[in-house]
């Protein structure tokens, strides 16, 4: 069942401008409304204490009332840099398109917010990148795996720099997240008019290349200019560069296959690719 419409997240971050835009990219190409979430956490909103126990002597009492003065007017603050980051937000998106934009403010902790709302939309976009990870590259928003990890739906994630895709590289292992990926690419009109090259990284066996081929034709029947490639090597290295030397303006993949456990034991292709990929990635689950 689709809602057509797109759940996009902004902060403070040097990213929100990009979610912004390729937010109004996709709803461009699939007719989709936005909705627009600035979650603040809990610590942005003090929480009103009791410190009258704390504080017995009258002459102190002057201090606990600023104290309070205070929590009151930093809890206004937060309000306000979270309106005004939304309507940032929403004047980027309105205006690279007729699009219908929806604003949503909340406190909590933005995992449990998605979780709570992701039924609501087809898609969930995020930049790479948020207010306490900074530019640098090694650095990943610290929500971002979480999202992803808990989302049942696919999950764009943005890079700093917005550019209209045309070539998209789909990682492909044969495995029912990659199946998933090539059935949502054929059906889907935000991959309509664009190159697709289906990828894998390792060696050739005829069980992957039949693989392979079906897949291909999956797409071809849905209209798509499709290009196969097997190319020896690890997953990550082979698409960071593919994606940095080919063109491609997106990748598409699926998301951490193995557990969590072992994702942490031996690493996990899909955070290497998002911390070291230059263009945008949709994860599939």
């Amino acid at each position: 069942m689709t809602t057509n419409t797109l759940i996009a997240l902004v902060d403070g971050s040097a990213y929100s401008e990009s979610v912004c835009h390729h937010a109004a990219w996709i709803a461009g190409r699939t007719g989709s409304r936005v909705k627009i979430y600035h979650v603040m956490g809990r610590r942005d909103t003090t929480e009103k204490q009791d410190l009258s126990g704390a504080i017995r002597l009258g002459a102190r009492s002057r201090l606990l009332e600023k104290l309070a003065d205070l929590d009151a007017e930093r809890a206004k603050l937060a309000h306000e840099h979270g309106r005004a980051i939304l309507e940032d937000a929403r004047a980027i998106v309105e205006g690279d398109g007729d699009i219908e934009v929806e604003t949503r403010l909340r406190q909590g902790d933005l995992v449990e917010t998605v979780t709570a709302k992701e039924e609501t939309g087809d898609m969930i976009v995020i930049g790479k990148r948020g207010e306490a990870a900074g530019l640098a590259a090694e650095h990943l928003g610290s929500n971002l795996e979480r999202i992803v990890r808990a989302s049942h739906k696919p999950v764009f994630v943005a890079n700093r720099a917005f550019k209209a895709p045309q070539k998209v590289l789909v990682a492909f292992d044969g495995g029912a997240s990659s199946l998933k990926a090539v059935d949502y690419i054929s059906r889907s009109p935000l991959f309509a008019g664009l190159h697709v090259t289906l990828v894998f990284a390792g060696a050739e066996t005829d069980a992957m290349r039949k693989s392979l081929d079906d897949a291909a034709a999956t797409l071809r029947a849905g209209g798509y200019e499709v290009e196969t490639l097997i190319q020896g090597g690890e997953p990550e290295k082979v698409l960071s560069a593919l994606t940095g030397d080919q063109g491609y303006d997106l990748l598409v993949m699926g998301a951490y296959g193995h557990s969590r456990v072992r994702s942490l034991l031996i690493g996990s292709t899909t955070t290497e690719m998002i911390r070291s990929c230059k263009v945008p990635v949709v994860l599939m689950r």
